[in-house]
């Protein structure tokens, strides 16, 4: 059985007070122990939320791949894992366009997680003109096979991977069920041609890209999406927990 996951990318938004309301009520909430639930405060609030976290999960939304240096403003996977996160994003759209990180860094950063012991979910996913022009499918190859082309197939068998569309992230658009199916099985597929089928049948692969509590029972309902990276709606408690019971729901068909 894959593991079903729901991870709250809160991206650069928060406070002191938002964290210690969010986990209070993500606390107090009753999740179903069959849905891994995860958030991601921005870094400066990681420790604090680790400390209140219970009922969650938490990770870190970015790292460097060396474990220490003259590498002023970022974090190691080691200080991450110190400080006690579990989870790793890595290689979303927005380090990627606006950060200019490109596959082969993002790979160095996939390594470095699961040297020190952390999840990492590695996203994927193709522009607006990507999926116009008809060269999605390549563009996700590219990144998938990059992304794990420093890893061993046991190590691959501890990734996770986010499909997430950058041209349905904070649009309000959103893949319909059938676009996100046809890539997670292209990525399910590929994984498969690296690692070999057990490893590939075995990974969770997540949907990103407007995920609501509206949509999310359809998404998670196809065979080969494993959950969900949440981004906007997971900064608004209700949303996030509808989201969470939808995946619940979805387990018990």
């Amino acid at each position: 059985m894959r593991d079903l996951i729901v991870a709250g990318n809160w991206k650069m938004n928060g406070s002191q007070q938002f964290v210690g309301e969010m986990l209070l009520a993500l606390n107090n909430a009753g999740f179903s122990e069959s849905v891994k639930a995860v958030v991601f405060p921005p870094s400066v609030y990681l420790h604090e939320a680790i400390q209140q976290a219970k009922a969650v999960k938490v990770g870190a939304q970015n790292l460097f791949y060396e474990n220490s240096g003259a590498y002023t403003g970022e974090l190691s996977a080691s200080m991450i894992s110190d400080v006690g996160c579990e989870y790793v994003i890595l290689g979303h759209s927005e380090r990627r366009a606006v950060f200019g990180e490109d596959d082969l860094l993002v790979a160095k950063k996939v390594v470095a997680t699961l040297e020190n012991h952390l999840t990492p979910i590695l996203c994927v996913g193709e522009t607006l003109e990507d999926r116009d022009g008809g060269k999605y499918s390549d563009v996700i190859a590219t990144q998938v096979k990059v992304g794990l082309s420093l890893l061993s197939a046991e190590q691959i068998s501890n990734v996770v991977i986010a499909y997430e569309p950058v041209w349905a992230i904070g649009t309000g658009k959103t893949a319909s069920p059938l676009q996100a199916q046809e890539v997670h099985e292209l990525i399910r597929n590929l994984v498969a041609e690296i690692a070999g089928k057990e490893v590939s049948s075995n990974m969770s692969v997540l949907y990103g890209g407007s995920v609501n509590a509206a949509n999310a029972q359809e998404l998670f309902s196809q065979p080969d999406i494993d959950g969900g990276l949440v981004g906007g709606a997971s900064l608004k408690v209700d949303e996030f927990l509808a989201i969470c019971s939808a995946a619940a729901e979805v387990l018990k068909r």
